[in-house]
């Protein structure tokens, strides 16, 4: 049984210019310890997906669907049932370190604040767990640096931080939203691995939301690839990167520039992401793909499961597209 079951979730959000479509028939599972990408790019829907699994969605949002966690819908559930979730069960690294952390407390008090709120520590006892998770992730003097501002760490350690809030109730599911933004390759690099270690240590499942397909390719087990709040193709890893099916993966694989090879010019994916403002008629990625034909601008394509663990949502032969 999976950890998580995702079926068919939806997010609206209505504006004064009309209704926004967001995420659009979303289906996932989730496996135990299990590491999922959910890639695209910025506006394919993926950071509301997640919001909307934890109830952190806008005010003028509103979901559909089915998302099961240890029999509970949480799209259904109450704010009651999805504060004794947060953090606790399932945790969330936010997209930036730099605003993340409240700048008026120190690190101490926010870490502590979690689990107190959660497992009802006493404060002396709060702060000494959070400089045991600190020192799992690997900041140096924990002890020392717990009690300092936020101001006072870099960008990287500032991410670590964020890492070690999260982990602090040992969750079974933790979803990373660009956990590696605003950070040079360096830190990335440090960061992934850091978190890979921590998987392994916690035993936990691990939803990597990211643009980055580098990061993905080595970080991951399976991956989903959004556009326009659709799956466009789902995969384990190395088919998904030997043998790219739907012309949006492709098109993301051959904007990687390669170092092994001689390119003049950097490819790119012509056009813009669509306006998701009402329904887009069709495949939301017609008017950017080269391989369309006339039923894509008339019909939206199902997602359709081929190989057994992979599924794409193309009209076009595999064998054109993958060629």
């Amino acid at each position: 049984m999976a950890l998580l079951d995702v079926e068919n979730l939806t997010v609206r959000f209505d504006t004064p210019e009309g209704e926004i479509h967001a995420v659009n028939g979303v289906s996932f599972t989730l496996d135990k310890g299990e590491t999922l990408g959910i890639v695209g790019e910025s506006g394919s829907g993926k950071s509301q997906l997640n919001f909307a699994l934890l109830g952190l969605l806008a005010r003028n949002g509103r979901t559909g669907g089915r998302a099961m966690f240890d029999g509970l819908n949480l799209l259904d559930a109450s704010a009651r049932q999805l504060n004794a979730i947060r953090a606790k069960r399932i945790a969330m690294v936010f997209q930036d370190p730099m605003t993340s952390l409240n700048p008026y407390m120190r690190i101490s008090e926010q870490m502590a604040e979690v689990l107190m709120l959660h497992k009802g520590l006493s404060k002396r006892k709060a702060v000494e767990e959070s400089i045991h998770m600190l020192d799992a992730v690997r900041i140096p003097d924990a002890k020392n640096r717990v009690r300092l501002y936020p101001h006072e760490f870099s960008g990287g350690m500032r991410q670590r931080v964020m890492i070690a809030m999260s982990l602090l109730c040992h969750p079974e599911i933790l979803i990373a939203d660009e956990p590696t933004t605003a950070l040079d390759v360096t830190v990335q690099a440090q960061i992934m691995e850091l978190l890979a270690d921590l998987q392994r240590d916690f035993n936990m499942a691990t939803i990597l939301i990211t643009h980055d397909l580098g990061v993905v390719a080595g970080f991951c087990e399976r991956a989903i690839v959004m556009y326009g709040g659709r799956v466009m193709e789902e995969a384990p890893i190395d088919p998904l990167f030997e043998k790219p099916t739907h012309p949006y993966t492709r098109g993301l694989l051959d904007a990687i520039p390669r170092v092994d090879q001689g390119q003049d010019a950097l490819r790119a994916i012509p056009g813009n992401p669509p306006n998701m403002a009402g329904a887009p008629k069709g495949c939301p990625f017609a008017p950017r793909c080269g391989f369309v034909t006339e039923r894509c601008w008339a019909e939206t394509p199902p997602l359709v499961a081929f190989d057994g663990a992979r599924a794409r949502a193309c009209y076009r032969p595999i064998e054109e597209v993958a060629a």
